[in-house]
């Protein structure tokens, strides 16, 4: 939920919450964050291990990391984002505070208490910020919605039994049913 704003935040804003609250910064917006659910943790434990894996097997150039990681999505002081998974190929991106710029492939596990920022803030966000690929994750109806930005596709909606493509890795799919 965001905070009622008289003022735009930037990132030493979010550097100066106290220690243990988590927040996101978009356009100068503070989204605190509420602490997950054990299905949401379990889930980003999964799909660290399934695509890390995947991309060792493949020695791929892409590194995948779980949240808390920091994302400065446009390289500014006014949006900083911990997504779920982000995976990144490019590793000039990367420095020790996170990434800056956006990564190649986001995961979204929905949180009860904020649905609307994932199929709506952060949809439009990223798609603004050449994100490649965008899956958000509803435990609650057990679906995902796949936006391929790349290839300029509409939006996909999949069930947790069946074999999600992954639009940056052709010879990928995921059944989340497997993964719980």
């Amino acid at each position: 939920m965001a905070l009622h704003q008289e003022k735009n935040y930037t990132i030493e804003d979010i550097y100066a919450l106290p220690d243990g609250q988590r927040a996101e910064l978009i356009d100068g917006q503070i989204y605190m964050m509420a602490p997950p659910a054990r299905i949401h943790q379990k889930l980003v434990s999964q799909f660290t291990k399934v695509i890390g894996n995947y991309i060792d097997a493949k020695h791929g150039d892409c590194e995948v990391y779980p949240a808390p990681f920091a994302v400065f999505l446009n390289e500014d002081n006014r949006n900083y984002i911990e997504p779920d998974i982000s995976v990144i190929c490019n590793k000039h991106k990367l420095t020790e505070k996170g990434c800056n710029g956006a990564p190649d492939w986001i995961i979204e596990i929905i949180s009860p208490s904020d649905p609307q920022r994932d199929y709506g803030i952060k949809l439009f966000k990223y798609r603004s910020s050449n994100v490649r690929e965008y899956w958000i994750v509803n435990p609650k109806t057990c679906t995902v919605n796949v936006f391929d930005f790349e290839h300029e596709q509409a939006s996909n909606q999949y069930s947790f039994d069946d074999h999600i493509p992954v639009c940056i890795y052709e010879d990928l799919s995921i059944c989340i049913s497997d993964l719980l």
